[in-house]
């Protein structure tokens, strides 16, 4: 018999946009494989913050991979997530370390790490790299696929 959980908040209904990143709500589905060692990845093209001292867009790409354990995020809830930083004042560092912990707190992955390849802020390029630990032995983990910075495009 399926272990029962708590119901989604987004999977399957009509979702506003989160006013804050704080605002935000996560959702996680039991992983149907937690015996299996595997890599799931996460690509937002186009995710958008504030710069909180000039109060102008900042964009990046963010690349999301992660060796779930008993736990996925759901995918709808992680996009209202990061579409959540589009009004919300933090700089690159803080934008992506954050994404990173608030995902390990809510899934407790076997590995998880983040890029963030922020596009220029005043002519120079602020990428942003987190990671929990060691990936486990044997999983294959493809190059993000995100260029060094040489114009973005």
């Amino acid at each position: 018999m399926a272990k029962k959980t708590k119901a989604t908040i987004h999977l399957g209904k009509l979702s506003r946009l989160p006013a804050s990143p704080g605002k935000a709500v996560l959702d996680r589905v039991p992983n149907p494989h937690p015996d299996t060692d595997y890599l799931a990845r996460f690509t937002a093209p186009e995710f958008t913050s504030i710069c909180p001292v000039t109060g102008q867009p900042d964009f990046a790409i963010l690349v999301i991979d992660y060796a779930p354990g008993k736990w996925l995020v759901e995918s709808k809830s992680l996009k209202l997530y990061l579409a959540s930083f589009r009004n919300h004042g933090a700089f690159h560092e803080d934008c992506t370390v954050e994404i990173g912990k608030r995902l390990v707190k809510l899934l407790a992955p076997k590995w998880l790490r983040i890029g963030g390849y922020w596009y220029p802020r005043g002519g120079m390029p602020i990428d942003v790299f987190w990671q929990t630990g060691k990936m486990p032995k044997g999983l294959w983990a493809p190059d993000q696929g995100v260029p060094l910075y040489r114009g973005r495009g």
